[in-house]
């Protein structure tokens, strides 16, 4: 296994969708799929990868599934830069490191408006990455990362599409990968959610205060060996918001969201460089906007 690579995390930060007819408080925008194959391999070093998301949103979904009439569509390009750094000290038998993840972003939602800047910086002062263990003789590598969203992206009252949530957020999580037979891998990455309250929203939801409900998500991964440097396979993702949003504190009922997805992806190694390439079609959306995504993804390891 590779011993030097810190394959750390990635948590996007596009933009902030609007409430529609005042029964929805959406989710940031997070890490849905872009990280996905060997996601738990790690070890002492530097990792430096720039990842670049397109996403297509053609319809927005209400609390049963249904399209919201006249929503219109949602075209957003990012680009994360992310930089971790795992150090030879260990602490609970893992290798501690820390993080931060820059995003930039542009968002076209049609007759809403759009949106272009610099997004929250994610931060994480605490990693653990735990060597390779074995569990009834098979290979495992486990990661849990404790990761921080600072508001500091651009946002404006006055604008209905903002690349900032203009919240704090909390997103810890736990990613493993696993060996289950010869040249086949599976990776998971397990996130809860947790946002703070917006005091100040957009101006036309006429809300004093506004606060995206607690979530669920995991990113997921089955993928075969095609020699030593080239691995194929099904990834996907999924969210569920599990606690009610609020709007000047009182809880919107029927608001919760969720969605699904799946599509091909890949990774081509070339020593110390990775390449991924995932593709994405969601399905089952409730109060989210809900269509596909590609993911382009370069990391070096130093």
């Amino acid at each position: 296994m590779r011993k030097s690579i810190a394959c750390l995390t990635v948590l996007a930060a596009l933009c902030s969708i609007p409430i529609y007819g005042q029964v929805h408080v959406a989710e940031p925008a997070i890490n849905l799929g872009d990280t996905s194959f060997l996601d738990a391999l790690g070890g002492p070093g530097i990792v430096v990868e720039q990842i670049g998301d397109g996403t297509h949103d053609g319809r927005i979904a209400d609390a049963v599934g249904s399209t919201v009439p006249n929503s219109g569509s949602v075209n957003s390009v990012s680009g994360l830069t992310h930089i971790a750094w795992l150090s030879h000290k260990q602490v609970l038998g893992g290798w501690y490191g820390t993080e931060v993840v820059i995003a930039a972003a542009h968002v076209n939602a049609g007759a809403q408006g759009q949106a272009g800047g610099l997004g929250n910086i994610t931060v994480s002062p605490f990693i653990l990455q735990w060597p390779e263990k074995r569990i009834l003789g098979m290979p495992i590598q486990q990661r849990v990362v404790a990761d921080f969203d600072l508001p500091v992206g651009q946002y404006s009252q006055t604008s209905n599409v903002n690349i900032s949530s203009h919240a704090f957020t909390v997103h810890p999580y736990y990613a493993i990968t696993a060996y289950p037979v010869k040249r086949i891998e599976t990776s998971w990455r397990v996130h809860y959610l947790w946002n703070s309250t917006n005091d100040n929203p957009p101006i036309s939801t006429g809300a004093q205060s506004t606060q995206a409900g607690q979530a669920i998500h995991f990113n997921a991964t089955a993928a075969y060996s095609l020699g030593k440097r080239l691995w194929i396979g099904p990834n996907c993702y999924y969210i569920k918001q599990i606690t009610d949003g609020k709007i000047d504190g009182v809880p919107l009922r029927n608001s919760p969201e969720q969605v699904g997805a799946i599509g091909p992806g890949m990774v081509w190694n070339r020593r110390s460089w990775f390449l991924y390439a995932n593709v994405y079609q969601e399905f089952g959306a409730q109060n989210r906007a809900t269509g596909h995504k590609l993911v382009l993804r370069i990391e070096k390891i130093f």
